[in-house]
This record gives structure tokens, sequence and C-alpha cells, in this order.
């Protein structure tokens, strides 16, 4: 086991970039496989949304709890558990006889990824120094964050068509194996960050329900409807757990969520950012998906292919804005790529049924895809600048949190706003036009996003006085202690195996 605290930075970027590679994927990888797997596993026509949503209900509901085990057991620990439960998880879905065996082992895979994204985020944040060296990490892992989602469409379509749907579940093997082979060639073992504190229960019990119950209320909105006694009455208990939650924690000594921390401006106002953005992002694929699928006819590998353009433009988005935040600020890059993207929304929102991919999609493809890789970088910077080793865990719980839980809101909102706006017509004009007025709400929560770096981000960021981070310090001072003790073959900062 390495005992080194520092790692190889390189080694450290590449494994968490594989492992949030594959927590994207399988967030948009299994939709186009549905309607195979449906059939093929004799699933009932209401009971098949559920191999989507269980996944974002189990990775929503548990990830404040897996960051908050980062800090308490060790980032690299929960790592490497959670690629074992998502790798396990994937061969007994692959393996799947029955419905309720699919669904066990996609809710699996959303307990894996609870564990497997926070410590990623967490394992960066604690190996970069805040600045330049942070903001290329972060830049790395959000363009693979952004590229895994993109992909998964297309991923879904080829392995469906060409191999058979259980490959989509079966390919996560091959990805979490190498995730897995990283870990010993430089992440370092660490130790908790917060030792000697205890697990707060109750306070995960109330966070991992709150977020399960707004979840579940949410997803299930489309289908019964947000006026329905149902939704109300999950949403309402959400309501009322979250307030005993904000009492449970400001009494607990060792709170899941620290409530001090939500009063950084930068914690708080990133966090508000990520949720408009994800909501904002994730519905609008949803739209433009169904659009092309629906309106303009095209096969569902197809439209896996159509949204190569914008992949692209989140790699190159994304390459900006980690030159634009190095230099000056997140709030710099934020606030014009919000912009551009809401632009690029309200130019999606000018689709009607008569339409092309080439006149109707490509460009704003482009142009909403660059403007949300200039705000998927700064804003994982600013969710996390000053934020102390022993509560890295927790804040990258919680933006992962607030883009799982906006993402999970904004699909739903605004597909019931489609909905509601055609009616139950299948004339292509009025479904085009419910797809349109979805994404001119969309490109209305990205210019909210715009107005929220304004007024909450700092100006400035404190990065020109740090140079090291505190684990590197701390690190330092261990090897100045071996050393005036006489030990001057301490091994800890070499990173070799003992």
């Amino acid at each position: 086991m390495y005992k080194n605290r520092i790692g190889k930075p390189t080694v450290v970027l590449a494994a968490a970039c594989v492992a949030q590679f594959i927590v994207a994927l399988d967030m948009s990888v299994v939709t186009v496989a549905l309607p195979t797997i449906g059939l093929d596993l004799g699933f009932a026509p209401l009971d098949l949304s559920w191999v989507v949503h269980v996944y974002a209900l189990v990775f929503g509901g548990l990830l404040l709890l897996g960051g908050r085990a980062c800090d308490l057991y060790g980032r690299r620990r929960v790592f490497v558990a959670g690629l074992i439960v998502f790798g396990v998880c994937s061969l007994a879905g692959g393996a799947a006889h029955a419905p309720w065996q699919l669904i066990a082992a996609r809710a699996g895979q959303g307990l894996g990824a609870a564990a497997v994204a926070p410590s990623a985020l967490a394992m960066l944040t604690a190996t970069f120094p805040e600045g330049g060296a942070r903001v290329r990490a972060l830049g790395v892992w959000s363009a693979v964050n952004a590229a895994g989602g993109a992909l998964g469409v297309l991923a879904g379509g080829l392995l469906t068509e060409y191999a058979g749907w259980r490959w989509v579940m079966l390919v996560n093997i091959p990805i979490v194996m190498t995730a897995l082979a990283l870990i010993p060639l430089g992440v370092p073992a660490g130790e908790s960050s917060a030792r000697g504190q205890r697990l707060d229960w109750p306070g995960a019990l109330a966070a991992t329900a709150v977020a399960v119950l707004l979840v579940l209320g949410v997803v299930r909105a489309d289908t019964v409807g947000w006026g329905s006694a149902i939704t109300i009455a999950t949403l309402a208990t959400a309501g009322l757990l979250l307030a005993g939650l904000i009492v449970i924690e400001a009494k607990s000594a060792a709170p899941l969520l620290r409530p001090g921390l939500l009063a950084d401006r930068w914690v708080s106002g990133a966090n508000i950012i990520v949720f408009l953005a994800a909501a904002g992002q994730f519905a609008a694929f949803y739209l433009v998906s169904l659009y092309m699928q629906n309106i303009l006819g095209l096969s569902a590998g197809t439209t896996g292919v159509a949204f190569l353009p914008f992949t692209a433009g989140l790699i190159a988005g994304t390459v900006v804005a980690v030159r634009i935040t190095a230099a000056h600020s997140p709030r710099t890059a934020l606030v014009p790529g919000a912009v551009v993207a809401a632009a690029g929304l309200c130019w999606f929102a000018t689709i009607d049924p008569g339409g092309s991919f080439m006149v109707d999609v490509l460009g704003p493809s482009i142009l909403t895809s660059v403007g949300v890789g200039l705000v998927l970088a700064p804003v994982a910077t600013a969710a996390t600048t000053g934020v102390a080793p022993h509560e890295a865990g927790m804040a990258s719980g919680l933006m992962n949190s607030s883009r799982q839980l906006g993402g999970a809101v904004g699909v739903a909102a605004l597909a019931t706003i489609a909905a509601h706006r055609s009616g139950t017509s299948v004339d292509p004009v009025a479904v085009s036009g419910g797809y349109a007025l979805g994404l001119a709400v969309a490109a209305g929560l990205f210019a909210l996003a715009a107005v929220a770096a304004i007024v909450l981000l700092p100006r400035r960021t404190p990065w020109r006085t740090r140079t090291v981070t505190p684990l590197v310090e701390a690190a330092a001072r261990d090897r100045s202690d071996a050393n005036e003790k006489g030990d001057t073959n301490d091994k800890r900062l070499e990173g070799t195996p003992s």
C-alpha cells in the first residue's frame, strides 16, 4: 500500500477522470436501450422508466453521505469501495433475467456512484493547490464529466444496435478496471482528514431522506402530475425533513453538512449556479433529443452521433474557461459562459417541424455547448475555493448533489411545461412548440445563473496568497520531524510501494 500523502498528480487526475466518465456515462447510456430492455425482460410500460430513475434516485440521495464518508474514512478508501460496488453491480445488470434484477443492479450502481463522484472531486481538490493547477485539473475533470454524459446516448445506441443491450451495462467493467489499475500507480492512501469524528447518523439519514424524496417527487411528477396528492405529499415531506435537518446539523458536533460552509460566498454561490445550469443543461439535452427523434425522424443511433458537435463544443469551451479562470477568477468565465449558453438555447427555441439538423440543431448546439463549457470548469473551481482539506468531501458531495438535483428538477419541470404546451396533440407543430417553450425556459435558467454569478460570487480569489496545499505543507512538516528524529530514510513522500 502507498504511504505517501501526495501521490502523483497526473495519476490522481487520470483516475478521477476515468471514474467520473463512467458515472456520467451511466446517467444516459441506458436511455436509448430502454425499448429493447423492456421487450427482452418483460417490463411493464410504467415500470420501465425506473431503470433510469432508480440510478438518479440512489445517486442523488446518497451524495452528501458519500462526500462526508470521504472526510471520515479517507478519500481513496471510499473511491475504491465505490468503484468495486459499481463494477459488481454492472456485471449483475448485464446478467439480469428479470426486471427486479436489473432495477436492483441500477440501484447498486447509484450507490457506487454516490461514493465515487465526491471522492474523485475531493482527491483533486486535495492534490492540486488553489489557482492555476486546480483550475486546469478541474477543467479536465469537467470536460470528461460533460463528455461522458453527452457520449452516453451515442454509446448506448451503438451498443444496443450492434452488441445487444446487456453491453450497455457490461461496458462499465473494463472502465472500472482501468480506474482501479491506476490507483497503485500514484493515488495516495492518505488519511482520514476528520479523524476522531463519527458519522452524523441522524443528519445522514435526514439528508438522504430529503434528497431521495425530492428526487422521487420530481421524477414521478411527469407521470402523475405536479398537482397530484402523491407529488404534493412527497415534496411536502421532503420540506419538513429539510427543516429538521437544519436543526440537527446546527446542534451536531460533527455535522454531515456544516451550516457555516453554506455561509461561504464561493460555496453557496457556486452551488446555486450549479443547480440552475444543470437544470437547464439536462433539460435541453432531453428536449433536443426528443426533437431530433420525434420531429426530424432521426434514429437513436443517428441522434447519438448528432450530439458529437455538442461534445466538441463543451471541450472547446472548457479549454477557454481554464485559461480565463486561471488568469482571473471563476466569475470572469462564468458570466459570459452562462450568457452564451442562454443565447444558444434561445436559438434552439426557434425550432419548428420543417427544420433540419444543419439549420436548426448544429448551430445552436455549438453555441450552447461552448457556453456550457465556459460554465462547468469555473463553477467546480468556485465550489471548492477556500474549502479546508478536512471538508473537501463535504464540499464535493454538496456540489454533486446540487448538480444531480438540478438536473432531475430541470428535466421533470421542463418536460411538464413542454407537455402542457402541446397537450394531447400529436401534431408536429404543437409538439415542436412544446419543445421550443421548454428550451426557452432553459435559456432563462442560464440567464439566472449569470445573474447569480454576478451577485453572489466574490470578484477576487484568494489564490495569489496560496502557493501550496495544506496537505503538501503537512507532509513537509512530517518529513522535517522525521529528519529531526534521525530518520533520514523516511519514504512517505517517495511514492514507492511499501
